[in-house]
């Protein structure tokens, strides 16, 4: 049986990768990615386990990559399989692809099911991209591996001790400004935070807001750093979001675009439009207990759309607001009671301007003191109950832990509608001695 015949130097690399892993990752880390490659391809598994697990995020993806795949491949199975998915996760699809095709297929699969962040978590938006160095390298060692990675758009290095675990971070001029010989460490900045790549979205959004920061390193379950959120990519986040909170507010799918095809745009909206349609019938039937009076002044029924689209239109403008802030994070629910209030005090201030407004353009076409007054009431009431109602729905509903901009329209569009309708309405049944009948 042929066996293959290890050469002294080979014997000496594999004694010192075995024994000394930490010194010989600070030695790799001094190569380029293809001369490392070459030095360990001709290792077994076992003797580049220990000094891998030493090695940054970076150096490693690139250092895998230089390998024969079916090295590479064996190496992957072998690892720790969180420790295996995330470096495949920063890797592109095509080459990702291709390792777990030629692995086992029970462990493809449980790396598959582990490359899988939640929607939404910190670990769906992260950029794996990323470099990192040991801190106890050189500014020498560190540039020629930036210059070999030939990255764009990098503002700082993030630096790791011994296990792998996040040190602190260098900005790029003060590592451009340093002397060859000095160690990383010297030159390192404290983080301002981590995220966990599990963190909602929500909570990212509001460090980076908090910190006033333009990114955020993410470590895993084993606090070992695994990607970046950055900032612009958040931006497009928030801007998604917020296209997408436009048409749900409206009941249209999120999933509809301006081209989508007629049926699809039919099968998304006509249940929603169903459901408004039977808001459009209870506030009918608000106006409907009060026909006698509408028969009796005639004049009602005309200033009817005049008291439902003012109320609508101010509880429009707070849903409006609130919503914004509920998606950039301005307010949680915890906030409530000022918005509430905000809203409030908003609406009574715009009910008597405009009150008074309408009661002058009703009095000069009516001659009705009644009316204007009338008219003048109901205009304050029903502002004040649709400004309300805008402010609380959205909040309510996140409460409870539904979406706000799923229901928040056609819920706010009942309230103005029936809000508007029973106050002048009401109003005018109890002031009806100042009313001319026809």
């Amino acid at each position: 049986m042929a066996t293959s015949e290890v050469t002294p130097l080979e014997a000496l690399n594999r004694a010192f990768l075995l024994n000394y892993p930490k010194d010989a990752a600070r030695r790799i880390e001094a190569m380029l990615p293809l001369e490392a490659a070459n030095l360990l391809a001709e290792q077994p598994v076992y003797v580049l386990l220990p000094v891998w697990r030493n090695l940054p995020p970076g150096l490693t993806d690139n250092i895998l990559q230089q390998l024969p795949d079916a090295k590479a491949v064996d190496l992957l199975a072998a690892m720790d399989a969180g420790l295996s998915s995330t470096l495949l996760s920063r890797l592109d699809s095509a080459r990702r692809d291709s390792y777990l095709e030629l692995m086992d297929d029970g462990i493809a699969a449980e790396l598959r099911e582990l490359l899988e962040y939640p929607i939404d978590t910190a670990g769906w938006l992260m950029d794996t991209d990323i470099i990192a160095f040991n801190e106890n390298i050189t500014v020498e060692a560190a540039l020629k591996q930036l210059k070999e990675q030939n990255k764009e758009e990098l503002h700082h290095l993030f630096l790791l001790n011994d296990d792998l675990y996040l040190q602190g971070q260098v900005p790029i001029q003060r590592l451009a400004l340093a002397d060859g010989d000095q160690l990383l460490s010297s030159l390192a900045t404290p983080l301002q935070a981590v995220v966990t790549a599990l963190e909602p979205k929500s909570e990212v959004i509001e460090k980076l807001e908090k910190l006033k920061a333009n990114m955020l390193p993410v470590i895993d379950g084993k606090d070992h750093f695994v990607g970046i959120i950055h900032g612009k990519n958040i931006l497009s986040v928030l801007k998604q979001d917020m296209a997408t909170e436009m048409q749900t507010m409206v009941g249209v799918s999120k999933d509809e675009r301006a081209l989508s095809s007629s049926w699809f745009a039919v099968k998304k909206r006509l249940p929603w439009l169903q459901i408004n349609l039977l808001t459009a019938f209870l506030a009918a039937a608000v106006v409907g207990l009060f026909e006698s009076t509408i028969a009796q002044y005639t004049a009602l029924a005309i200033l009817l759309p005049i008291a439902a689209g003012q109320s609508g239109n101010t509880g429009a403008q707070a849903l409006a607001v609130t919503m914004r802030g509920l998606t950039l994070r301005e307010i949680t629910v915890r906030n409530w009671l000022g918005v509430t209030l905000k809203e409030a005090g908003a609406s009574l201030i715009n009910g008597f301007a405009i009150a008074i407004t309408c009661g002058a353009g009703v009095y000069l076409w009516s001659r009705s003191t009644g009316l204007a007054l009338i008219i003048g009431l109901a205009m304050i009431s029903s502002m004040f109950i649709a400004a309300v109602s805008g402010a609380l729905v959205p909040i309510v509903l996140k409460r409870l832990g539904q979406d706000p901009a799923l229901s928040s329209s056609i819920i706010l569009t009942t309230v103005t509608d029936i809000a508007g309708f029973m106050s002048f309405l009401g109003i005018a049944t109890l002031l009806s001695g100042m009313l001319a009948a026809g």
